[in-house]
């Protein structure tokens, strides 16, 4: 079965293993997804991420498939991440020029942006002078 969404499949994945208090998750890597997860690294949201070769091939398509690690992180035993949220969908694609990117929370949290200039924050978009599509929200 193929899945429609990955990203918000890892943003799931990721709010699942906060409520119940994981160090780590695991799921299947992309490149979009690597991009994603540093600049949740770069922005303080977890603590490190790590791509790894999943067990064998399956002898389906020859290759070993990889897996994209996430180490979570915690204050005073509370998520740093509060708010993940996934803005622009398969049904409905959102896109925003530089000077209608959005601002999460007054600046406090980022808006995470797929521009021609690679995966950033909506600060380092507006710098630059560049649009894009709106991946997700975080605070």
């Amino acid at each position: 079965m193929s899945m429609h969404d990955p990203i918000a499949d890892m943003l799931t994945r990721i709010r699942n293993a906060q409520m119940v208090g994981h160090t780590e998750v695991t799921m299947p890597a992309s490149q979009l997804k690597s991009a994603i997860a540093k600049v949740l690294k770069d922005e303080g949201y977890i603590e490190d991420f790590a791509i790894r070769d999943k067990g064998g091939a399956d002898g389906k398509d020859g290759g070993a498939k990889k897996e994209l690690a996430i180490g979570l992180k915690y204050y005073a035993g509370r998520p740093v991440i509060e708010r993940l949220e996934r803005v622009s969908k398969p049904g409905l694609r959102v896109y925003r020029g530089r000077n209608d990117i959005p601002r999460v929370m007054n600046g406090l949290g980022v808006a995470i942006l797929s521009t021609s200039r690679g995966v950033m924050t909506d600060r380092k978009a507006r710098a630059d002078g560049v649009g894009g599509e709106v991946l997700c929200i975080v605070a």
